[in-house]
């Protein structure tokens, strides 16, 4: 690398960590003094809160807002490049456009690793530290509202609950069917099944089984029965954000797992697994964006790109909370729902570049 090439990534990595670092501070702050009467209440523990919760909320918040944050460097420094007219000094100099791309493109590889890394096995686990004390500390316990509940345990084999109480763990109106080409061969029906913590099974309570042989049918009742299952009671315990605590393999164990039993939160997982990726991807395509806004020198100054740089950057979010709503409702495929927002915006990108001041 040459000197320009370390001029303009000390510029961008600091201009980068700086602010960021100062926007967490200000996070951090108003977060405390918004939850501080939580804290009091359920007398957390300062190590707690410190350790447990911001020190696993940090990273959160830098990874969400990091391709934004990108942004806001690249036109904070950038412009005040142009307004000394360091930039036009550059290109007569014999630099090429191209060429003066390359350290930012380097400093925003740097970037798009750190977040690929962070989002895919990180922050999952950091994430589970900070919900567990959220869970104990600031918010309610959590209660299964769920009606009419339908999994397929294996191929062939279904479950059906008609609710769930997560305070007694506890099944009501609960059956189980297996079939066999097609052909249901065994099926019981029980008022409720009870899980059993200590010998980590369920306890079937008023059930009778039909035993199914072609032609032949036998039926036997009971009062109690203790038995194994293919699930335990986190199944039904499990929070929206669960799979924000599982890593890249964990999700994908989850996600195939899921679609055996037929779950309907499928495009979520989906959406999760692929924004994990897309997201840092996006650090790429707002750095030539704020590089090709922000090296020319306008009238406006730095107030001016910095500006219109925040109307981008908030269209990239809403185009990506829009995409991914379409993505949940089943309309669009996750995979392109998550990715829309980055085809957009290189297009935008390229259109930008071949304008930039060269």
């Amino acid at each position: 690398m040459k000197t320009l090439d370390t001029y303009i990534i000390k510029k961008f990595l600091g201009t980068f960590f700086f602010s960021m670092a100062l926007i967490i501070m200000i996070v951090v702050v108003f977060d405390i003094s918004e939850k501080i009467e939580d804290f009091i209440q359920k007398e957390a523990p300062l190590r707690a809160i410190v350790v447990d919760f911001y020190f696993n909320f940090i990273p959160y918040f830098v990874n969400l807002f990091s391709p934004l944050f990108t942004f806001i460097a690249v036109i904070l420094f950038t412009s005040k490049m142009a307004s000394r007219t360091e930039i036009v000094a550059i290109l007569s100099s014999g630099v090429s456009y191209r060429r003066l791309l390359f350290p930012y493109m380097l400093s925003a590889t740097v970037i798009a690793l750190l977040s690929l890394y962070l989002n895919n096995f990180v922050i999952p686990h950091a994430t589970k530290k900070r919900i567990a004390f959220e869970d104990k500390y600031i918010k309610s316990e959590f209660y299964n509202r769920d009606r009419n509940i339908h999994i397929q345990l294996s191929p062939g084999t279904y479950i059906y609950l008609e609710r769930y109480s997560t305070e007694e763990n506890t099944g009501y109106k609960f059956s189980i069917e297996k079939f066999k080409s097609g052909q249901l061969y065994y099926k019981l029906i029980a008022e409720s099944i009870k899980w059993d913590s200590i010998k980590n099974d369920w306890k079937i309570n008023n059930y009778y089984i039909r035993n199914i042989n072609g032609m032949k049918e036998s039926i036997r009742k009971g009062a109690k029965i203790d038995t194994v299952l293919a699930f335990t009671p986190e199944e039904f315990g499990r929070k929206d954000n669960t799979v924000e605590t599982m890593d890249y393999n964990q999700l994908n164990l989850y996600i195939d797992s899921e679609r055996l039993k037929g779950s309907n939160n499928i495009e979520l997982y989906e959406i999760e697994k692929y924004r994990r990726i897309a997201f840092p991807f996006a650090t790429f395509i707002l750095t030539l964006i704020g590089v090709s806004i922000a090296s020319r020198k306008v009238r406006g100054g730095i107030g001016m790109h910095i500006g219109l740089g925040i109307l981008i950057s908030f269209t990239f979010i809403m185009f990506m909370q829009v995409s991914t709503t379409f993505a949940a409702g089943g309309l669009v495929s996750p995979l392109v729902a998550v990715w829309i927002p980055n085809v957009i915006f290189s297009f935008l990108a390229w259109f930008l570049l071949k304008k930039a001041q060269k």
